[in-house]
């Protein structure tokens, strides 16, 4: 247990109400739900695209904005109340924190997929209420110890890293195997370099973005690719197949790709990575933008490709993301490249949503 909460104190959130309407106000800090939870302040967070989706659109897919949220999910900090019955963390830790807790009796909870629990309260998605805020509650269990030589950013960074580790094991991924990863912001690199931390022979990035190519380059892809824009009256779908054909081409990848990564949702990367996957090779699909596309759905038949969707993180994901990055495995510093103080937390926000090319991960700092 800790020290309990003084009256004097507040709990100050970034909070969406509707569409387009955030504030900062002052919420009653919260209390332990059971004995297996904790309560953590806050240190970093991590602004995400699906946050700046709820802010301007209120809904993404089936989760809808009905009432007023705290936004935020991609989160560190440090424990200072823990429940009677907690034994894996104590107060004073700092910790990543996995955002989404699910029922854990339901099958796919039992099998490890909780990824799937329909009943999951996940950080900033609606009803539930995110980590920008000063503190926030969350089981024990998904709170991860990280060591002294990382840093609260790093902390925060875990969130996006797992979703690579996701991602990567949604494909199967092996060691010597040809991946191209469509999308070279956060997600898309970070795919890249645990793609090469898995082992993979030849990572190729793709962007419609040259400098986000450029850092790509730098960052961990062997190799980068530009498409450039369809003459006018050009089928699309013919020109995508064409960009996936000169893809292939250009870097030497024989009949396809082993792996496709799709982290843009974009509909043009979408077909480009199916005419660009082997014979038998695996696509998945991370990235959401349009609910609905046209999809080659014949080639893929033809080819008979693995589609899969990848979506937040399994059984193993977020421990693994805390190793990738400890180790230095997985550089997540050099991903920052804007920060902001909470009371700036609205700014942050517009600034993600301009999609600048020189924009890639924006973190907000806790309330001190």
């Amino acid at each position: 247990m800790s020290p309990s909460v003084t009256t004097a104190e507040v709990n100050p959130a970034f909070v969406l109400h509707s569409i387009k309407n955030v504030s900062i106000e002052n919420r009653e800090i919260p209390k332990l739900r059971n004995d297996h939870d904790v309560r953590v302040h806050i240190e970093q967070t991590g602004i995400c695209g699906s946050d700046v989706h709820y802010w301007q659109r209120g809904r993404i897919g089936d989760f809808i904005l009905t009432s007023p949220i705290i936004l935020g999910h991609e989160s560190s900090g440090t424990i200072v109340e823990v429940g009677s019955a907690v034994k894996n963390v104590k107060v004073g830790d700092r910790v990543a924190i996995e955002p989404g807790v699910p029922c854990r009796y339901c099958d796919f909870c039992r099998e490890g997929a909780y990824n799937l629990c329909a009943d999951t309260i996940f950080a900033a998605t609606p009803p539930w209420d995110g980590t920008l805020q000063k503190y926030y509650i969350v089981a024990s269990d998904y709170c991860y110890p990280i060591p002294a030589h990382m840093s609260s950013e790093d902390g925060a960074m875990v969130e996006p890293t797992a979703v690579a580790v996701q991602i990567c094991k949604v494909a199967d991924l092996r060691a010597n195997q040809t991946v191209i990863v469509f999308g070279c912001g956060p997600i898309g690199v970070l795919c890249q370099a645990m793609a090469k931390a898995y082992g993979a022979k030849k990572v190729i990035g793709v962007d419609i973005s040259k400098t986000r190519t450029e850092f790509a380059k730098k960052y961990a892809a062997d190799g980068v690719f530009v498409p450039e824009r369809a003459p006018a009256g050009t089928d699309p779908v013919e020109a995508s197949r064409a960009i996936g054909e000169k893809i292939v081409a250009e870097f030497g990848l024989g009949e396809g790709a082993d792996v496709i990564l799709e982290c843009t949702g974009a509909e043009p990367c979408i077909q480009a990575g199916v005419f660009a996957a082997k014979k038998g090779g695996t696509y998945v699909q991370a990235g959401m933008g349009k609910e609905n596309v046209v999809f080659p759905i014949t080639t893929a038949c033809i080819r008979a490709l693995n589609i899969k969707g990848s979506i937040r993180y399994t059984a193993g994901c977020y421990a693994a993301a805390v190793d990738l990055v400890a180790s230095g495995k997985i550089d997540t510093k050099s991903l920052i490249t804007h920060r902001f103080k909470f009371e700036e937390a609205e700014q942050a926000f517009e600034l993600v949503k301009k999609g600048q090319e020189d924009v890639l991960k924006v973190v907000i700092e806790g309330v001190q």
